[in-house]
């Protein structure tokens, strides 16, 4: 037996005479082994308290609870700057022996009250309360939404003298009496307290009361900070200790976000909630849709819907110029459109050599020049050039033919009609989608770049709060170009008082992409929803997740996951109201159920006014 099984162990000796293990038995045993290495240097067992070396420590356990248990009860000792432990011990009972304990008792508590309104007694409202709880938690127990356990909370904490001891129990009775919670210290039993509380797993102290489901999980001892602002707007509930996780994402560095998911995981659910309820605070939303799933949105808030298609009404030339800014020359303008364009070619076109990269820079100074564009000029009235001037200029240069067939598709050919005439979208609007739904699939890089740089010609216009949504990111993760502009709006979009919204389910895409990690690393807002099992490595190691939280994005329902604000993270779970739910779904049921509400309702005000007609016209014929 090693010193420290003697100096925790019930032999006689050791609780009598705790002096007589000196160090000179270790030497003449021999042996040393870890415990009596981290054993302490003694050990002393009062009713009150046990003496272990230099510190006191003392054990507690809870004997009562009130009739209610509120969420976060425990939080407060949690949180305590002192040093202590804490067990609970849960033991299940079997459903079937507590439903018979529980007939006997609802029998014993209908006797007393009949027994009282027999000798014509006031009523005692206590039996009353007992008596429908009985009842009610019966009723749980058989149906299975509630089980019974025996539960043993037990607290044991450490101290240098008696005072400090005492000052901790007060506070600790102070804070759990307040909430109608009582404890007592473990009088004569105080090394089975300390034994319980030690990692071991055992029961020894063996005090319990009796808790069903419910309250059970008020005691989950787990609690994190909290994410709750004085501003912005409502994201979730904190699932840890469901606190609100209130944020504005204009309060941080910069104002952008990013959010990865796996299909159907609610994505896109959560980012219109956050539309609608960014809305409320005087914030222009611009919306690029990839599937139609905002169209519904825009028409109930008010907003404007275009749909880009090759058939479409709406149209984006790529040669409009925004005008400059305050802080803006008419040459840097310039210099930066063509360098947009340039960018637009290349992605049109498949990728340009040195040489044609170099002519097509050249054709598109020109083409502004055709009309009177250059970087002396006011350019604020003048009618910017189509895509066929330009392939007007690169067919008479040297070198341009080629490049001027290659064009001809989006000039002449079946594409002509997506880029080759005048702009008509407005996006004067507090919200405004952009659907690309019905655009081609080759087409629908292209159609993303130039949609976004009309839009970020349009907000440098005009110094306003904005959101930028950028749904099903990865699409523009696909090409160098449009990845390359889209992480140049994140960077720049903080001096235009703009957050850009990256959305994405196609982490593999957008993670190997050069400038995916660089987009993640300048939005200051990331979310994680649930991930499948073919990512969440990947993203374990992009955000430095722990074991826990890799699982916990495994495992999340609909709704769930994790929300980074700066340095901070929590559990996350989306909640919208009932009207809500009714703008942003995209369950497809619901939607159906919607559009045949709204079409019954049309049908009912057609027939409603069909016989208010027809009763007008009887009555005109009386």
């Amino acid at each position: 037996m090693s010193i420290f099984d003697k100096i925790l162990g019930k032999k006689e000796e050791a609780r009598n005479d705790i002096s007589s293990i000196l160090p000179q038995e270790i030497f003449e045993a021999g042996v040393l082994e870890l415990k009596d290495i981290i054993a302490p240097s003694a050990l002393k067992i009062t009713p009150k308290e046990i003496n272990l070396g230099e510190k006191i420590l003392r054990s507690f356990f809870i004997i009562s609870y009130p009739r209610f248990l509120s969420e976060g009860w425990f939080s407060p000792i949690i949180n305590m700057d002192k040093v202590f432990d804490v067990s609970i011990f849960i033991h299940p009972i079997e459903t079937s022996k507590v439903l018979r304990q529980f007939q006997r008792k609802v029998a014993e508590v209908q006797s007393q009250i009949h027994m009282r309104e027999n000798k014509g007694l006031v009523r005692d409202p206590v039996l009353d309360i007992a008596y429908q709880d009985l009842e009610n938690l019966r009723d749980q127990l058989q149906q299975a939404q509630e089980k019974l356990f025996d539960v043993g909370l037990y607290i044991t904490v450490y101290g240098d003298s008696d005072a400090e001891l005492d000052k901790v129990e007060s506070e600790i009775k102070s804070i759990l009496e307040s909430k109608l919670i009582y404890v007592k210290p473990a009088l004569f039993q105080q090394e089975q307290g300390y034994k319980s509380t030690l990692p071991l797993g055992n029961d020894e102290l063996g005090v319990h009361s009796k808790l069903n489901s419910s309250p059970l999980s008020s005691l989950f001892p787990f609690t994190s900070f909290d994410l709750t602002s004085d501003n912005g707007i409502l994201y979730g509930i904190n699932r840890h200790n469901s606190s609100l996780v209130l944020f504005d994402r204009f309060s941080l560095e910069n104002y952008n976000s990013i959010m990865f998911a796996k299909s159907g995981a609610g994505k896109s659910y959560a980012t219109k909630l956050e539309i609608l309820r960014t809305l409320m605070f005087d914030t222009e939303v611009i919306v690029i849709d990839p599937e139609r799933e905002y169209e519904y949105m825009a028409e109930v808030t008010g907003g404007r819907y275009f749909n880009i298609s090759l058939n479409s009404e709406n149209h984006i030339n790529p040669f409009d110029l925004p005008v400059p800014g305050p802080n803006e020359s008419a040459a840097n303008v310039l210099r930066s459109n063509i360098i947009n364009l340039v960018g637009l070619f290349r992605l049109m076109m498949g990728g340009l050599t040195a040489e044609e990269d170099a002519i097509i820079d050249r054709a598109i100074t020109e083409t502004y020049a055709l009309k009177d564009i250059s970087a002396d000029s006011d350019f604020r009235n003048i009618e910017p050039p189509l895509m066929s001037d330009f392939e007007m200029v690169l067919t008479g240069m040297e070198g341009g033919e080629s490049l001027a067939q290659r064009l001809t598709k989006y000039t002449k050919g079946t594409w002509a009609g997506f880029i080759n005439r005048p702009s008509n979208v407005d996006i004067n609007k507090k919200f405004v989608v952009f659907s690309l739904r019905d655009m081609e699939d080759e087409l629908k890089p292209i159609a993303m770049y130039i949609v976004m740089h009309y839009i970020w010609s349009a907000i440098r216009k005009e110094l306003k709060k904005r959101l930028l949504v950028i749904d099903e990111a990865w699409w523009m993760m696909k090409s160098d170009d449009t990845a390359s502009f889209l992480m140049s709006l994140v960077k720049r979009g903080r001096k235009y008082f703009l957050g850009v919204a990256t959305i994405t389910q196609d982490v593999g895409d957008f993670l190997k992409s050069p400038y995916g990690i660089p987009i993640i690393t300048n939005s200051s807002i990331q979310i994680l929803l649930k991930q499948s099992a073919t990512t969440i490595d990947t993203l374990q190691k992009t955000f430095n997740l722990t074991d826990e939280e890799k699982y916990l994005l495994l495992e999340s329902d609909r709704g769930e996951g994790i929300f980074f604000a700066g340095l901070k993270h929590v559990a996350i779970k989306n909640i919208a109201s009932y009207t809500e739910d009714q703008i942003i779904t995209s369950d497809p049921s619901q939607v159906l159920a919607i559009k045949k509400a709204k079409r019954d309702a049309a049908e009912d005000r057609e027939v409603a006014m069909e016989r208010a007609k027809t009763e007008i016209e009887d009555a005109g014929r009386k």
